[in-house]
């Protein structure tokens, strides 16, 4: 099959007839056949509850999660053993931007791995993974990748 449709329910009850200020932003947002639904709110900015998650939130996350799957993909394809990825991914919205919107997002994974691992080979593999991420790809932002390789304290070493 060549055709995949993702689905996502969102749902919401209250009443916007008050004002502007007073009516609820949270929501639920399910994608079945996953489980459980995310609570979602407004970004604290617009009046949400900033102990939620927010729209501009999971838009970083799944350009860092889709990066992520992508490059593991890459790395195992071309032999690099990677023990450990973290990403401290990073969207940025300037609302004199017309129209808003999240105009670039940082990822910058770093990726641990076996000792003796060529870095600028794991660096190549999370650039050509970023080429294949179907979100990335699917997005007018601006993606940059800022990618840090170190090497990982084999098992029961002693690190410094």
């Amino acid at each position: 099959m060549t055709q995949h449709t993702y689905r996502a329910l969102t749902t919401w009850t209250g009443s916007t007839s008050g004002p502007y200020a007073a009516y609820e932003r949270t929501h639920a947002v399910s994608t079945p056949p996953a489980e459980p639904p995310l609570r979602l709110s407004a970004d604290p900015a617009f009046r949400g509850d900033g102990r939620l998650m927010n729209p501009e939130q999971l838009l970083v996350a799944a350009a860092s999660s889709c990066q992520l799957l992508s490059f593991l993909a890459v790395a195992n394809r071309s032999r690099i053993e990677v023990v450990r990825y973290t990403d401290d991914a990073h969207g940025v919205m300037d609302l004199a931007d017309a129209p808003a919107r999240i105009g670039s997002i940082v990822l910058a994974p770093t990726v641990h791995v076996a000792p003796g691992t060529d870095h600028a080979q794991v660096v190549a593999a999370a650039h050509r993974a970023h080429e294949m991420c179907y979100i990335a790809n699917s997005l007018k932002t601006r993606i940059s990748l800022q990618v840090a390789v170190v090497d990982a304290v084999p098992a029961g070493a002693v690190s410094s």
